[in-house]
């Protein structure tokens, strides 16, 4: 893969400052950022979704930010080949492209050059398959794709494979990565990540978080909608529909749900053995730059 394009990863948790060490290395090395998270595609999803503030961006220009309306279908076939249009530009532009987000999905799409069809969704299809337990999930691809080498508990994978096979693909090849990358992994330890989730969302509650789930609802924004996207948008809708008796109740079940998909992050983001994980208790940035520069060398 010495051939390849050389980009920079940068994954982590919610909370962990993945966002504003991105634009640090990036503003370094004269870089561009691209966004792998599947809610700051949307535009007005804003404190909800983490978005980063223009004034916070230093001057680096960031992809994949507002990029669709709320309510709009986006998917991660929709992420992928975005990304590698921002990316192919970034590097056509002779600058360092940064890929940095908290969605599983949308940055191993990218970094492992997952192949997907273009057929349009069968969501009929996918809400059958979603009755299932993932182990269902894996028997039925195993009967279908015997010499799979999927991950039996990679439960997004083992769906899209599914789905695939169902529009009448049966050629299902192997992963075509595009580019060579550096994954470096931002998180801290468990107590310290759980106090960061506390001071950002009350900080967000502070600066209007439930005002904006509430403009998002004026301006027609269905409560659907809103719930799917899970976490902020979903427990503040259900407070302000009266699903949660109070402000109290919701704040504390959000808390605890967005600690939760921390977790589940990490789970996800750990089972990359490619990963180097950066030491956020010392120096971070220095050791990134260091990564970075026997990389690109």
């Amino acid at each position: 893969m010495s051939d390849l394009s050389k980009i920079i990863v940068i994954a982590g948790t919610n909370a962990s400052g993945k966002s504003g060490l991105g634009v640090r290395l990036a503003e370094h090395y004269g870089g561009e950022i691209v966004s792998a998270d599947s809610r700051q595609v949307f535009r007005g999803l804003d404190l909800g979704s983490g978005k980063i503030a223009p004034e916070e961006t230093r001057g680096v220009p960031h992809h994949l930010i507002d990029v669709c309306d709320p309510g709009d279908f986006f998917s991660m076939h929709d992420f992928q080949r975005l990304a590698y249009d921002a990316i192919d530009g970034i590097l056509a532009r002779g600058r360092l492209p940064f890929l940095v987000g908290g969605t599983g999905l949308y940055v191993a799409s990218v970094t492992e050059g997952y192949v997907m069809s273009d057929n349009p969704p069968d969501l009929q299809y996918r809400e059958y398959l979603e009755t299932f337990e993932t182990p269902k999930l894996y028997e039925m691809l195993l009967a279908a794709l015997p010499d799979t080498d999927v991950e039996p508990k990679n439960r997004n994978r083992v769906m899209r494979l599914l789905e695939k096979l169902h529009a009448g693909d049966n050629h299902v090849p192997g992963n075509q990565p595009r580019y060579q990358c550096l994954k470096l992994g931002v998180t801290w330890d468990r107590e310290t990540l759980r106090a960061r989730i506390d001071e950002r969302l009350e900080r967000r509650l502070n600066q209007g978080m439930i005002e904006e789930v509430q403009g998002l609802i004026d301006r027609g924004v269905s409560l659907e909608f809103l719930k799917k996207l899970g976490l902020e948008y979903r427990f503040i809708t259900q407070y302000l529909t009266g699903e949660i008796s109070s402000k109290e109740e919701m704040v504390e079940l959000l808390g605890t749900a967005i600690k939760q998909f921390a977790k589940r992050q990490m789970t996800w983001f750990r089972r990359d053995k490619d990963i180097t994980w950066l030491d956020m208790t010392g120096d971070p940035v220095g050791q990134a730059v260091g990564l970075i520069d026997r990389f690109i060398d």
